[in-house]
């Protein structure tokens, strides 16, 4: 018994280090695997042995996800300190808000009853019917008959404004093409050196943020389907397309969604609509037009949960929602683009 308790502590461990190392390792260039010949299946994976910096991961673990008010709303998070957010630290008197947004409540078909509901007895950590509530990171503990998040404390229980119990499964489309001049040769950035990489960028109405386009998957849907769904209706405004105009729409779609692509990151994201009994999980997948040909044939129209729409060019200037900046970086990485004007930087992300 003593050896499954200390096995559980570990793990949970492992998790919030693996966690606070996306924004200091995972995002770093020497921890990316080098996948040089086949990108559509090279991926990059929240792991559980990723081990702690000599700086430990309590600091920069799970910020936004603490973060109040919560989005939508004027509710303040319980403070959670960053050395008690692992649930292995004991705290006796923690105590977390409680609050499952009204909207959430009113039981739409996006999102679970109440535990406390008679008729709901949710399968954690399998798929349960067409809704998958298994994490992308592994089995997670269930107490008091609620899902407890793995990356630790948030100081809020309840739903707030996610719809599921446990994982909230979302797809994110990173749609990247190379910046180039008017004669269609690629833009080198003056000081690394290195063609400038752009993406297809999203401002969200709800917090006026900038960010990749993406969303919720539905239940029995599958990832890649959710992509260009969701590209389609914030990128492309595809709800409001005509019959004659959604059919052309979905053969660019067809033609955008048949590039290389590379999965990036699948897995928790550091959210500041996480609880302590529901959080975000996505997959990131970028699609990359090498020659420009299919870009060139698309009109980019914000839609849906989208107020503007542009294609912006990759940095480490950029300012995102939620873990989105990390997701960006990879991408430059793993395409050997420009990233940060600070040389050492660059060289040491040569060795991909």
């Amino acid at each position: 018994m003593a050896e499954r308790i200390l096995g559980k502590t570990l793990a949970t461990v492992s998790l919030s280090v693996a966690l606070a190392s996306v924004t200091v390792k995972s995002s770093g260039c020497c921890s990316i695997p080098v996948c040089r010949n086949t990108f559509s299946s090279c991926g990059f994976h929240l792991s559980s042995n990723i081990m702690s910096t000599s700086n430990g991961a309590k600091e920069n673990s799970h910020n936004k996800a603490r973060t109040s008010p919560y989005p939508g709303s004027k509710i303040q998070r319980s403070q959670v300190p960053n050395e008690k957010v692992g649930w292995f630290v004991e705290w006796q008197d923690y105590n977390p808000v409680e609050y499952t947004a009204v909207s959430v409540l009113a039981g739409p078909t996006w999102a679970d009853p109440q535990i406390s509901e008679s008729n709901f007895s949710p399968k954690f950590n399998e798929k349960d019917g067409h809704v998958e509530r298994k994490s992308q990171n592994g089995l997670y503990e269930i107490e008091n008959g609620r899902p407890r998040n793995p990356a630790g404390r948030t100081g809020l229980v309840g739903r707030g404004l996610l719809g599921r119990w446990g994982p909230n499964h979302a797809a994110d489309p990173i749609i990247t093409r190379w910046k180039r001049d008017s004669s269609g040769n690629k833009i080198t950035h003056p000081i690394s050196g290195k063609n400038i990489l752009q993406f297809v960028a999203i401002k969200r109405k709800d917090c006026g943020e900038w960010a990749i386009p993406g969303g919720m998957v539905d239940p029995g849907e599958k990832i890649s389907a959710a992509l260009k769904r969701e590209f389609g209706e914030e990128a492309l405004n595809s709800l409001q397309k005509s019959g004659a105009e959604k059919k052309e729409l979905e053969e660019q779609l067809h033609k955008l969604f048949s590039q290389e692509h590379l999965v990036i990151y699948k897995g928790y994201v550091d959210d500041p609509r996480n609880t302590d009994n529901a959080w975000m999980e996505t997959e990131a997948v970028n699609y990359h037009d090498e020659t420009g040909e299919v870009m060139d044939n698309l009109t980019l129209e914000a839609g849906d949960d989208a107020g503007k729409v542009k294609w912006v060019d990759i940095s480490d200037q950029l300012q995102l929602y939620a873990s989105h900046s990390q997701f960006i970086k990879l991408v430059a990485e793993k395409r050997d683009a420009h990233w940060s004007e600070d040389s050492e930087t660059e060289t040491e992300c040569r060795g991909l």
